[in-house]
């Protein structure tokens, strides 16, 4: 196995890190302040490729590899994971599901707008009373002569608010439980089709988080995404994808924290020393160096396997679920050897841990993880 990164990854891990260095870091701090949406950011990572990593280059995108797909991911979570999460929408959970599912003509449709970052999506599943447990979809999907008719509400949606384009996910047959359920391609301005920002987050707070409502949404018949029944299907490869990148952007904190912490020790002094010469001092950055290293393997690891076209759930719920605990760990450690600096948003450090945390909770929450590594490992399922 080669861990050497080939030179066409190290460009682009070089290019993505000068551009969070100029255009991120800068006005990360403020942005989390005044729960600002950086779209001007976001529209800025398009010509460079960012938008449609995965994508390939016949519909815009930039053909790219999923290690240099996870290098993106490490660079931009590590200057902002609130912009690391809209893009991991726009590529992972969105893009790569019209890829995967779509027909042709959605593909052509959307996927170079997408990639041009000329519109925005979002992916629609989560429901106030279906979070984990994702089969169990109340909202409705209704077949008429004229269309598809929705009706529901989905909840806690990054980009939900400014998504020009929905993957929305709803049940047409309740007495088929998840063989029921299909996905829709909804488009922004639609009749019946409301959203509702959500604010006051704990973490993410510069990404877009937003209640969706639908009152008997009329969609065409050519917005289903793959076939009816295909939705839960649709819902759990594309978690797998999505999961890669909070993964990613976790590593990318991990990263961040050691980066802050290195800096920090060395210009800090107490007892009349730099406080990195202190033995716990060096045990927590040695432990958050040992869990970045371990995390990014994991997350190549199942990158190599999504590079394959081989079935990776397991290692990706490794991967996330690992990474995600591990930049819990690193900000709280990376907190305490600041003091109470470390509690100031002066420096990143509680930003870093406030957005790991809730990468425990989103696309799967890590006792979710466990429960899929447990299925794998045992054969035996913990949930229906």
């Amino acid at each position: 196995m080669d861990f050497n990164l080939t030179y066409e990854q190290k460009m682009v891990k070089e290019m993505v890190r000068k551009f969070a260095e100029e255009e991120i870091v800068p006005v990360a701090r403020e942005n989390d302040v005044k729960e600002h949406f950086p779209l001007e950011i976001i529209k800025k990572m398009a010509p460079l490729g960012f938008l449609g990593a995965l994508i390939p280059e016949k519909y815009g995108g930039a053909g790219l590899d999923f290690i240099s797909d996870a290098i993106i991911f490490e660079e931009i979570g590590r200057a902002d994971s609130s912009i690391r999460t809209t893009l991991s929408v726009q590529v992972h959970l969105v893009g790569l599901a019209i890829l995967n599912w779509g027909s042709e003509e959605q593909k052509e449709k959307y996927l170079p707008r997408l990639c041009k970052g000329e519109i925005l999506g979002c992916f629609a599943l989560t429901e106030p009373g279906a979070g984990s447990d994702a089969s169990n979809l109340s909202m409705t999907a209704a077949f008429t002569d004229k269309g598809w008719v929705l009706n529901g509400t989905k909840t806690w949606i990054s980009n939900g608010g400014i998504a020009d384009i929905s993957i929305v996910f709803a049940q047409t047959d309740k007495s088929k439980k998840h063989e029921g359920i299909a996905a829709f391609i909804v488009e922004k301005g639609t009749h019946g089709f409301t959203t509702k920002e959500i604010k006051g987050k704990l973490g993410l707070r510069a990404s877009n988080t937003a209640e969706l409502i639908f009152e008997d949404c009329m969609i065409p018949k050519d917005a289903l995404l793959g076939k009816v029944g295909d939705g839960f299907k649709v819902a759990m490869s594309a978690l797998d994808n999505g999961r890669y990148g909070v993964a990613s952007g976790c590593v990318g904190i991990i990263q961040g924290c050691i980066d802050a912490c290195v800096k920090y020790a060395k210009e800090r002094h107490q007892f009349g020393k730099p406080i990195g010469s202190f033995q716990l001092i060096q045990e927590k950055i040695a432990r958050m160096v040992v869990d970045c290293d371990a995390s990014r393997l994991l997350v190549y690891r199942a990158g190599g396997l999504k590079n394959k076209g081989i079935k990776n759930t397991f290692e990706t719920s490794i991967a996330k679920y690992f990474a995600s605990e591990s930049a819990v760990r690193a900000a709280t450690d990376a907190i305490q050897i600041f003091g109470a600096y470390g509690c100031s948003n002066e420096y990143p450090v509680e930003r870093y841990l406030r957005d790991a945390k809730v990468a425990t909770i989103y696309e799967g929450t890590s006792e979710i993880q466990k429960l899929i590594i447990g299925y794998h490992t045992l054969g035996i399922k913990a949930f229906g």
